[in-house]
């Protein structure tokens, strides 16, 4: 008896060692998501593609070097109150804690900003949040990775100024800014106002108010400014609003250059004929033949396993957004693994290291099935930005056609107001940069 008691809490104690060693081998990420309210749309692409995405590695390879990828959504409704809720919720899950918070909410991002650094885990803000983050010596634990939003809005400045036949020609022109009244919208003041100064074209700002459905007002007044081009930095609900009053008024779509929450197929069908010709910038394109997508299909939706319930959305703009948030995260495990031993799970702090010394060369991207899907991508502890640059695509009705190929922003002022703003909020915060010479 005694001995049969023996072996039946040996084996007790070795199913709780061999359950406890799986479930340390398990990377944990908090998903701050919003799939319903005025954004619950966009949400529901975003994230799916990057769950997916995420389920793809796990059924494809068994996760990364053997650590299997988990996660918890935590539904945040695109409000601020909620998203530092939701942040405080995850922070402690999985065996490590969560490793990334990504809100996918400029406004969040500004919540959390200074928790994060007290929590050691990084914020990732895959083309949005706070833009003077990219100097990662006073932002050591934010990576406004790829894209920011001025260098978006230096790219649509240089692509406004080609189609008006050169730079120079922009001197004297009136460039409409609508924007959405939040700290997504304003986030690009700083810069628009600079551009206007340098190329000596006039901005014209005009806010619209969340969720923004309503913008007779603001159209009458751009009716009567009469402005060359109209900067469309809408989110959600705004833009088919801000496309469809565009052609009461008469205001040519294709004079309309939306940034790229405001260039989706959740933007462009819902305004009807009224998009045709609408041109918006993108750090990640459209359409389900790159080989990511269909690694996708293959192992995901062939097994019945796909987070989206509308399989046709698949490929779509922001869908593929959430794929480009998949690969940037899993890649940064991949790095932070390298160093501190394949087939763990990483730490925040490893994370940190795993983001900061990112590199997604033309190769790798290639080796991964998105060549061509997104920019090539290398961030340092100086840099936490990156690529820097965008493609421009055009709505023909139906869908999404690429126009230009990549088109960077003017990186010298861009890096120049980062650094300044950077050093003015270390000065405020009492903040010692890190030399980043010693960070190599």
């Amino acid at each position: 008896m005694k001995l049969k008691q023996s072996a039946l809490i040996g084996a007790a104690i070795a199913g709780l060692l061999v359950s406890g060693y799986a479930a340390a081998q398990e990377q944990f990420i908090g998903l701050p998501s919003y799939r319903v309210g005025p954004y619950g749309s966009n949400g529901a692409s975003l994230y799916g593609g990057w769950i997916d995405y995420m389920a793809m590695v796990n059924a494809r390879d068994g996760g990364v070097n053997g650590v299997k990828l988990t996660w918890e959504e935590c539904e945040t409704e695109y409000n601020n109150a909620r998203g530092v809720e939701c942040y405080e919720r995850l922070k402690n899950k999985g065996p490590t804690g969560n490793s990334v918070f990504q809100p996918l909410s400029t406004g969040i991002t500004y919540s959390v900003l200074e928790k994060v650094e007290q929590d050691k885990i990084p914020m990732v803000t895959i083309g949005y949040g706070r833009t003077d983050a990219a100097d990662g010596s006073v932002f050591p634990w934010v990576f406004p990775m790829v894209t920011t939003y001025w260098s978006q809005a230096s790219a649509i400045v240089n692509y406004i100024g080609t189609k008006a036949g050169g730079m120079d020609k922009l001197k004297g022109k009136k460039i409409g800014l609508l924007y959405h009244d939040s700290a997504y919208g304003k986030e690009s003041h700083a810069i628009m106002d600079k551009l206007a100064e340098k190329h000596g074209f006039e901005v014209q700002k005009v806010a619209v108010a969340h969720p923004g459905n309503e913008q007779q007002a603001q159209w009458l007044q751009i009716r009567q400014q009469k402005p060359d081009y109209v900067i469309l930095w809408g989110w959600g609900v705004m833009n088919a609003t801000a496309l469809r009053t565009a052609a009461k008024t008469g205001y040519s779509r294709d004079k309309v250059i939306g940034v790229w929450w405001a260039g989706s197929e959740e933007d462009a069908i819902p305004a009807g004929d009224a998009a045709k010709g609408f041109v918006a910038a993108g750090f990640n394109v459209a359409g389900a033949n790159y080989p990511v997508i269909k690694d996708i299909q293959t192992n995901v939706y062939a097994k019945n396993a796909g987070n989206m319930e509308d399989k046709e959305r698949v490929g779509s703009v922001l869908y593929n957004r959430g794929v480009v948030h998949g690969i940037i995260t899993v890649e940064a495990i991949r790095t932070a693994q390298e160093k501190f031993g394949k087939g763990k799970p990483m730490t925040g702090e490893q994370m940190r290291w795993g983001f900061e010394n990112l590199n997604l060369d033309t190769k790798r991207l290639a080796a991964l099935g998105a060549a061509g899907f997104m920019p090539d991508l290398k961030i340092s502890c100086k840099d936490h930005e990156g690529a820097g640059k965008v493609k421009f695509q055009q709505w023909d009705g139906a869908k999404w056609n690429v126009v230009t190929d990549w088109v960077e922003a003017d990186k010298p002022l861009v890096r120049g107001m980062i650094e300044e703003s950077a050093a003015a909020y270390a000065k405020e915060k009492g903040i010692t940069p890190r030399d980043c010479s010693k960070e190599m």
